[in-house]
C-alpha cells in the first residue's frame, strides 16, 4: 500500500501542494492526511467537482503552478464541461492533476450506484483525452508514475488522471476532527420526522447514511419501503426528484430527506424549487457539517445560514431546530403550514457502525414507490 504521507510528500518534491475536490471513501486516508497537515487555503473542500476545477484554474493562473483536484469516479460527469471548455488544450490548455477513486471497478464488488460508473470511468477519460494510468499500490510504483504524469503535463500543460483503486492507500485516520456540540444523532431525527409524516405523504432521500438510516428504520418498524425513493447515487439532486414529484402530486405531501453536503452540492435548486411554490413541499436537511459517508470530511454545513438562504430564495417558511423538543414542536406545525417549506435539524456527526445497507434493489425501489404514488 501507499502511504498517504509518501504520496503527498512525492507531489511537494514536485512542486505540486495545492489541492481542491470532493471526498471519496476510497481517497478518504489522503484526503484526512491532506486536511491535517496542510492549510485550509491549500485544501479545498468545493461544492462539487465542477467548483474544484474552478478553484484549480484560478491557482494555476496566479501561480504557474499544477493543482491536484481529487474526486468519486461519479464526479467525472460534473468536471466534463470545465475539462472540454475550459481547461482542455484546444482551448486555455491548463494542468491540472486528476485523483480519481474508481468506485464500481469491473470485476469488484460494489453498490448499485456505482456499477454504471464504474464500468464507464476509463472510457469518460478516452472520451475527453485525458490521458491517465492506475495508480501501483507500491510506493516505487506509485513514485515513478507520478513522475511520469508530472513530467507530462509540465511538458504539454495538458491535465493528467491518476485513477485509485481499492486498497490503494494505507490507513490514516483524520485528527483534526471538528466536533459540535449538538446533542442528535441522524439517525434518530430521521426516525422522528419519517414516523410522524402523513399517510399519503413520501420521502426522497439523499444519498449516503440518510437513505441508509431511513432504510433502516422502515426495517426495523416492519415496514415496506413504497414510500421512500432512495436516491443513492446522483448526489445533490434528490431535492429536484421532490420538486418533480411534488408539482405532479399535489394531494399528496412530498418530503425531501437531504444532507448539507448534498445541498451544498447544487445549492441553486433550492431557488428552483422556492420560484415553483409547490404548497405540498417539505425540505428537511439533517445538517452535521460533514461529509459522513466518505470519511467525516468537513462542509461548511454548520458555518452558513442556510434558513437565511431558504428564505432569500422564496421558501415560504424556514426553521432550524437543534432539540428533539424543538423537532416535534415544528413537525405538528407543518401539518398544516402552506409550502414550500425548509427545517434544517442540526445533528452530530457520525452512525453506528453496524448500519446497513437498502436490501431492495434499485429497481425493486423506483417499482414500489411508483405503485404507491400512482394509488
Amino acid at each position: 500500500m501507499v502511504r498517504s504521507e509518501f504520496f503527498v510528500n512525492i507531489l511537494k518534491e514536485q512542486g505540486i501542494d495545492f489541492y481542491a475536490g470532493v471526498p471519496d471513501s476510497l481517497l478518504k486516508n489522503i484526503c484526512a492526511y491532506i486536511t491535517d497537515h496542510l492549510p485550509a487555503e491549500q485544501n479545498i473542500i468545493a461544492a462539487n467537482e465542477g467548483g474544484a476545477m474552478g478553484i484549480a484554474v484560478g491557482y494555476h493562473l496566479a501561480t504557474g503552478k499544477v493543482p491536484v483536484v481529487y474526486m468519486q469516479n461519479s464526479g467525472e460527469g460534473n468536471i466534463i464541461n470545465p475539462f472540454a471548455s475550459l481547461t482542455d488544450k484546444d482551448v486555455y490548455n491548463i494542468p491540472v492533476l486528476l485523483v480519481i477513486g474508481w468506485r464500481g471497478r469491473p470485476g469488484v464488488h460494489d453498490e448499485p450506484q456505482h456499477v454504471k460508473q464504474g464500468k464507464v470511468t476509463i472510457g469518460l477519460l478516452n472520451t475527453m483525452g485525458i490521458n491517465y494510468a492506475i495508480l501501483p499500490k507500491d510506493e516505487e510504483g506509485a513514485a515513478k508514475q507520478i513522475k511520469i504524469a508530472v513530467d507530462f503535463m509540465k511538458a504539454t500543460n495538458e491535465c493528467y488522471a491518476l485513477v485509485i483503486e481499492k486498497d490503494t492507500f494505507d490507513t490514516y485516520k483524520l485528527q483534526s476532527v471538528e466536533v459540535n456540540e449538538l446533542a442528535m444523532s441522524r439517525e434518530e431525527t430521521i426516525q422522528k420526522v419519517a414516523s410522524n409524516i402523513e399517510d399519503n405523504a413520501c420521502i426522497v432521500s439523499t444519498t449516503g447514511m440518510i437513505s441508509r438510516e431511513l432504510f433502516e428504520a422502515r426495517t426495523a418498524w416492519s415496514q415496506g419501503h413504497e414510500r421512500d425513493f432512495l436516491t443513492v447515487g446522483a448526489m445533490g439532486h434528490a431535492s429536484q426528484i421532490a420538486l418533480g414529484i411534488a408539482l405532479q402530486k399535489p394531494e399528496r405531501r412530498v418530503y425531501c430527506f437531504d444532507g448539507d453536503g448534498a445541498s451544498i452540492m447544487h445549492m441553486g435548486n433550492m431557488a428552483i424549487t422556492a420560484s415553483m411554490k409547490c404548497k405540498n413541499y417539505v425540505h428537511i436537511v439533517f445538517n452535521n457539517g460533514a461529509h459522513d459517508s466518505v470519511g467525516g470530511q468537513p462542509t461548511v454545513g454548520l458555518k452558513i445560514d442556510f434558513c437565511a438562504i431558504a428564505q432569500a430564495v422564496g421558501y415560504k417558511a424556514a426553521y432550524s431546530v437543534e432539540t428533539m423538543e424543538a423537532l416535534e414542536a415544528k413537525l405538528a406545525e407543518f401539518k398544516n403550514a402552506e409550502g414550500p417549506v425548509f427545517l434544517q435539524i442540526c445533528v452530530k456527526k457520525g452512525n453506528r457502525k453496524d448500519l446497513g445497507r437498502p436490501t431492495t434493489t434499485p429497481i425493486q425501489n423506483k417499482e414500489a414507490f411508483m405503485e404507491f404514488l400512482n394509488k
